[in-house]
């Protein structure tokens, strides 16, 4: 493996793990959560470089509800 090989899976690891980290806030700020702290310690789990995306979408996502937006 070059070096130049091994920086771009680095960079498509980070940058995959960018991408998820920010689907999974985005998932959170549409969601209610049963307090306030709860929807925060999500945040913080989420926020957690390349694994707290995994955490939050295993464990995390099924426990909040979809907010209803009126349009």
């Amino acid at each position: 493996m070059t070096p130049n090989e091994l920086l771009l899976y680095i960079l498509l690891i980070v940058g995959l793990s960018f991408v998820l980290t920010m689907i999974a806030l985005i998932d959170l700020l549409k969601k209610d959560f049963p307090t306030p702290k709860e929807k925060f310690v999500w945040h913080l789990v989420a926020i957690v470089p390349v694994i707290g995306w995994l955490f939050y979408f295993a464990l995390g996502a099924k426990k909040g509800t979809r907010k209803k937006f009126d349009s």
